[in-house]
């Protein structure tokens, strides 16, 4: 039941998350530039931006399903839920933001779909949220994510196309998510069992400097790159390196026989396809008017 409850909450993390990010660009691209050397006058600017406040309290309400979704399922089931958010993102930006969805993007639809089932098809019966890990692993696991997102983050200054600037910063914010959601998933295990006391912890550090990073280069990435090209690579990788993180860091279950386990890799597999298979849709001529 527990498990089931974890599930039901990070399908609305799902929604959430992907309303707040279209919410997000709106404001971003009409917010001035961020700037990385002034960044309480950057976050100033974008909150003065309706939209952005709007779409900032929604993601905020999403990251809060997260939380109790992590608190309740083990944490790469729970991004392999929240990974379905991409189908919902082509339907939301077609139908509410104005683009125009292809044939390929509806393949990832039904590949989405078909990974979640198999997925939910080989869950192993046990209850339990997982929260155990490996120091060392999550030492290694959580530095390593840190660097990298954080040279993506340096990329524009140096020397990168800025065609690119925008699928890079939106890369560089979904793995700095998934640095979050790993210390996350570690700190719900220890205040479980230690208390309030257990947030002094460099777990919280972690995540606190992850979000923060993430924060502004996810909106610097809205700035300068099309929003569902940016925000699918943001989830992408914030739920390829959060599942990750799941399974080598916090030793999350696979089935117990070989033909389970074949089915749960290829249900994974499934979901990552998903996200290469759904480009970025065009607006839709009539989406000024």
């Amino acid at each position: 039941m527990t498990l089931h409850l974890g599930i039901g909450l990070a399908l609305l993390c799902a929604v959430a998350t992907n309303v707040g990010f279209l919410l997000k660009h709106r404001g971003a691209s009409v917010a001035p530039e961020v700037r990385w050397g002034h960044p309480i006058s950057s976050a100033v600017a974008l909150f003065r931006s309706k939209w952005f406040a709007i779409g900032w309290l929604v993601a905020l309400g999403a990251w809060m399903l997260h939380i109790g979704a992590l608190a309740l399922a083990p944490l790469s089931v729970v991004q392999a839920v929240i990974s379905g958010g991409l189908v919902l993102l082509t339907v939301l930006a077609e139908r509410v933001f104005g683009f125009s969805v292809g044939r390929r993007q509806w393949l990832g639809v039904g590949f989405t779909a078909l990974g979640l089932v198999l997925l939910a098809a080989t869950l192993p019966g046990g209850e339990g949220s997982h929260s155990s890990y490996s120091l060392a692993g999550m030492i290694a696991f959580e530095s390593g994510l840190l660097a990298v997102g954080t040279l993506l983050v340096l990329s524009p200054r140096l020397g990168t196309p800025r065609q690119h600037h925008g699928a890079l910063l939106g890369l560089a914010a979904g793995l700095l998510y998934g640095v979050s959601a790993v210390a996350i998933k570690a700190l719900t295990g220890t205040v479980g069992a230690d208390g309030l006391l257990a947030l002094v912890s460099p777990w919280l550090a972690a995540a606190l400097v992850a979000w923060v990073i993430s924060f502004y280069a996810a909106a610097h990435g809205f700035q300068r790159g099309e929003a569902v090209p940016v925000i699918t690579l943001t989830l992408a990788a914030a739920n390829v390196s959060a599942i990750s993180g799941g399974i080598i860091v916090f030793g999350d279950p696979l089935p117990g026989d070989t033909l389970g386990i074949v089915v749960q890799f290829l249900a994974f597999a499934l979901v990552i396809v998903a996200a290469a298979l759904t480009p970025a849709p065009v607006r839709a001529a009539g989406a000024g008017a």
